[in-house]
C-alpha cells in the first residue's frame, strides 16, 4: 500500500500549530493519503464553510481549535475543541465556521 504524508513520520505535532487561518478564507493541508482513505488538517475563518454536499465514504471529524456547526442529514451540531462527530456515507453534511476553528478530517473508504 503506497502512502503520501506531507509531515515527517515518527515525529510528534501540534495540528493546532501545523496551519494558519485564512482572512475570509479556508485552507487544507493533507497529513496523510493512501487507498484505505486520508487524513486532512482545515483552518476556516469565521462565516466560511462548505455547502451542503455527499461523500461516498465514512468521515469523521475533530474540531482542534475554536467552534463549529457541523449539519448532518438536516441536523446541526455544535462542536468545540476536543470533540468529534462521524458522518455516515451517503448522508448529506455540511460545515460552518461560528467562529474561526480548525479541524482534522479523516475518510475511510469502504
Amino acid at each position: 500500500m503506497t502512502s503520501t504524508t506531507t509531515f515527517a513520520t515518527g515525529t510528534v505535532f501540534d495540528l493546532t500549530q501545523q496551519i494558519e487561518y485564512s482572512k475570509d478564507g479556508i485552507i487544507s493541508k493533507q497529513i496523510v493519503k493512501n487507498p484505505a482513505g486520508n487524513v486532512t488538517l482545515f483552518s476556516f475563518d469565521k462565516g466560511q464553510g462548505l455547502s451542503e454536499h455527499t461523500a461516498p465514504f465514512d468521515a469523521l471529524v475533530q474540531v482542534i481549535e475554536g467552534q463549529a456547526e457541523i449539519t448532518v442529514g438536516g441536523t446541526p451540531h455544535l462542536l468545540e475543541a476536543g470533540q468529534i462527530i462521524i458522518m455516515p456515507a451517503n448522508i448529506s453534511h455540511a460545515v460552518y465556521a461560528a467562529e474561526q476553528f480548525k479541524m482534522v478530517l479523516t475518510m475511510i473508504k469502504k
